[in-house]
Parts: structure tokens; C-alpha cells; sequence
């Protein structure tokens, strides 16, 4: 199980590669295995607001695949 972040603790040191080309179910688990606090995946090409939120892990989905990953 994941650890519970605590406030001022940093996000965990995760490539953002590693998760590149996984299925996106799995992809999400292992981020929050890895201890991210929030895993949001979005349709590739999506358009969002760029607020950084720490802790959080963002993945690009294309054919139910990781096309893209960062933080914030």
C-alpha cells in the first residue's frame, strides 16, 4: 500500500518514461503504489488548465495507452 504523504513532503522521484506505453489501468496503479497523491489521465490532445497541483501525475491516453507523463 502506498505511504500517506504528509504536508510539506515531496512527490515521489518517478521517471515520467517509466510509465510511456503502459496500458493506462496500470499505469495509474503503479503511481499511486509509487506513492503519487492524485493520477489523473486525460484523452490525448485534451485541453486543460495549467494550475500545478504537487503530488499530482498526469498521463496523456491514446488507445488506452500512456502517450505522455508529468507532474503537476
Amino acid at each position: 500500500m502506498a505511504s500517506i504523504p504528509t504536508p510539506g513532503s515531496r512527490p515521489p522521484e518517478d521517471p515520467g518514461k517509466a510509465y510511456v506505453g503502459l496500458p493506462q489501468d496500470e499505469a495509474e496503479r503503479r503511481a499511486r503504489e509509487r506513492g503519487w497523491t492524485a493520477v489523473r489521465s486525460l484523452p490525448e490532445g485534451a485541453i486543460i488548465t495549467m494550475e500545478y497541483v504537487e503530488g499530482r501525475l498526469n498521463f496523456s491516453v491514446a488507445d488506452g495507452r500512456v502517450t505522455r507523463c508529468w507532474q503537476g
